[in-house]
């Protein structure tokens, strides 16, 4: 250790004051960085043979942090993406200590220079209209899961509400009078209202009049009347896509989240040619430009369709150099 151990408060400070005070960061950000900090103290006990609670900010410079990125990656499997996100946190932090501890000022702009690391991104996963009728069609509505999955699966594909929107669905977020409307808390503690087409809300209505189980508040509980875990709402899509596929094959090939049933619901919108800004705040994104991804999703499509036309056969013609400045260009 080769300073005080104030690395422990003052993580405690940026936790309490900045993410839960300041920000009013929701439950899921709060728990991504909290893991992002387990991670990275326990790297730094086993590197620096410091407990964590005897950590000083001086024993976190750049060279640390890139260290410890690394090693998740490399030694603990995590994805590009998981490694960017830990940084972001990181990062978070070590803002937060620009202010805090001055003194510090080139130690933590160190830090804040380490970029993000690039990586390939995946086109994107949606659902064709038939793929989501036979995934509707899926649960066996003649029991109460059933019914309840269906109703969950609807919504979903309809509002394209974020995973622990969904989960986190109450009764009193929803009206089903006129101008029907589920009423969200998303990121950033933001609130949206997002519109719920007739037959939804026919099916929502439904379910309501269902027998309640545990307080009866949580829209789509699980069995003991509780709010669906992560890996519920996973098993309960794994398992309707399995069924789903058996009269949808193309289904075989796809993983179905409800991140998936977001897209679907978005790609509908961009193909109906509704305005980015409008799908923008339909989705709840910060910013207009993260809904850019979508209108290249629809361009691959494009791009794709291109590849199955028979087109006109052209002679090429090949351009030949006649300077060796020229050539030297073309040879790169």
């Amino acid at each position: 250790m080769t300073g005080t151990a104030d690395f422990g408060p003052r993580l405690e400070a940026y936790f309490t004051k900045r993410l839960l005070q300041q920000r009013q960061a929701s439950p899921h950000t709060v728990r991504s960085y909290r893991d992002s900090f387990r991670q990275l103290l326990s790297f730094a006990q086993q590197r620096l043979h410091i407990r964590a609670s005897r950590l000083s900010v001086e024993d976190i410079d750049a060279s640390f942090v890139v260290d410890f990125l690394d090693h998740i990656e490399k030694d603990q499997g995590v994805s590009i993406r998981t490694r960017n996100l830990r940084l972001t946190a990181i990062h978070s932090f070590f803002q937060y200590l620009s202010l805090e501890c001055p003194e510090r000022s080139g130690q933590i702009q160190r830090i804040l220079a380490i970029p993000s690391k690039r990586y390939v991104r995946k086109q994107m996963s949606f659902l064709t209209h038939a793929e989501v009728d036979a995934l509707l069609n899926a649960p066996d509505q003649a029991t109460w899961s059933g019914r309840r999955d269906h109703a969950f699966i609807l919504v979903a594909v309809q509002t394209g509400l974020r995973l622990s929107e969904m989960t986190g669905l109450r009764r009193e977020d929803l009206v089903v009078s006129t101008g029907a409307h589920l009423r969200v808390t998303g990121k950033g503690r933001k609130e949206r209202c997002t519109p719920l087409a007739k037959q939804t809300l026919a099916v929502l209505k439904t379910w309501l009049r269902e027998p309640q189980r545990g307080d009866g508040n949580v829209v789509f509980p699980n069995a003991a009347g509780e709010q669906m875990s992560v890996h519920g709402v996973q098993y309960i899509l794994n398992k309707h896509r399995e069924v789903a596929s058996r009269t949808c094959p193309s289904l075989l090939s796809k993983r179905i989240s409800v991140h998936c049933l977001r897209h679907t619901m978005a790609m509908d919108l961009v193909q109906a040619g509704v305005d980015r800004s409008v799908i923008a705040l339909w989705l709840g994104h910060e910013s207009i430009e993260t809904t850019q991804v979508y209108i290249e999703a629809t361009l691959a499509m494009k791009e794709q369709a291109l590849g199955k036309l028979s087109l006109p056969q052209s002679k090429l013609l090949r351009y030949h150099a006649t300077d060796q400045l020229l050539q030297f260009l073309d040879s790169l």
